[in-house]
């Protein structure tokens, strides 16, 4: 669960650091969730329908790759669009979509309810880069994660390895993965996609800095942040920050933090592999390289993996 008293440690926590940095996973909040999904659809942001796109071209060998009438385990639900596609196609005894936005997440089953009243849905409220109690029925073929999106690329190289360690002790001998990865590109493509003209993502990043103020009682002052994001090409990720536009002091529960002009928070990686660079993450954290799909535009890949 993604409790208030954690959120306040983590804020304070990286709002104390030599770098100030706060972890993404708080972007979600009621209106974060709707920021996102509004940045899905911007024509600068490619990964969801190059991901669409390759699910729908590649849906049966995605099918028979993961096998049908298992337990189907989705991190990051949101919006569940590409989740609907294969509900369809493997026809699973169990879905249990797991989000840290709770909002995002009963909308989301919902929906999945109305359109799927056959299927048994668990939904699971929490931070899937944690240990979590999932609700597994007993018996029900092979166990799937789907995690869509390019999420794991908000994770370092040594956490997305955690990660996917943690993910096949829950899969099993013979379980399956499918990750979403995004692949390094031109950086020109990627600034566009984090710096779109209508400021969306903007939005989404100083709306971090509003629930901190609302439900920490911060008093950050949201004209005197800009959003900036650029491309870290020696270490192959987006990066995003908020930067200070003046000197200025913010108080944040019963805590005080100091920023001089151009000094930044840290919000966000996003890293960007190669197909190879990837499956040798994968293996190296107990995975077998099984199958990969990718878009017509080789802008975006979906790798097939098997818990060794």
């Amino acid at each position: 669960m993604v409790s208030a008293d954690g959120f306040r440690r983590d804020v304070i926590a990286g709002l104390s650091l030599p770098q100030k940095a706060l972890p993404p996973k708080y972007f979600y909040d009621a209106r974060g969730s709707r920021l996102f999904e509004a940045i899905c659809r911007l024509k600068e942001y490619y990964p969801t329908r190059a991901e669409l796109a390759l699910t729908r071209r590649y849906i049966g060998g995605i099918a028979g790759f993961a096998r049908q009438h298992g337990t189907l385990i989705e991190y990051g639900s949101g919006e569940s669009m590409k989740s609907r596609l294969l509900i369809e196609a493997l026809c699973p005894s169990a879905y249990i979509p797991v989000d840290i936005s709770k909002d995002a997440l009963r909308a989301a089953a919902a929906k999945l309810r109305r359109r799927f009243a056959w299927l048994d849905i668990r939904p699971v409220y929490g931070d899937f880069s944690r240990p979590l109690k999932i609700p597994l029925p007993q018996g029900r073929g092979r166990r799937v994660v789907y995690f869509p999106g390019s999420t794991i690329g908000n994770l370092t190289p040594e956490e997305a390895r955690a990660f996917l360690r943690m993910t096949r002790r829950q899969l099993g001998p013979g379980g399956a993965m499918l990750v979403g990865v995004d692949l390094k590109k031109d950086a020109n493509v990627l600034h566009a996609a984090y710096n779109d003209a209508r400021g969306v993502t903007a939005a989404f990043n100083l709306n971090l800095l509003a629930r901190i103020n609302r439900e920490l009682g911060g008093d950050f002052k949201l004209r005197r942040f800009r959003h900036y994001a650029f491309y870290n090409a020696a270490l192959g990720r987006i990066e995003m920050h908020l930067v200070s536009l003046a000197p200025q002091r913010v108080n944040v529960g019963g805590h005080r933090f100091t920023f001089e002009a151009g000094e930044s928070i840290h919000t966000e990686n996003s890293y960007k592999y190669s197909v190879e660079g990837f499956r040798a993450l994968a293996r190296s954290a107990g995975f077998r390289a099984g199958e990969i799909w990718l878009d017509p535009k080789r802008l975006f890949a979906l790798h097939g993996l098997v818990a060794a």
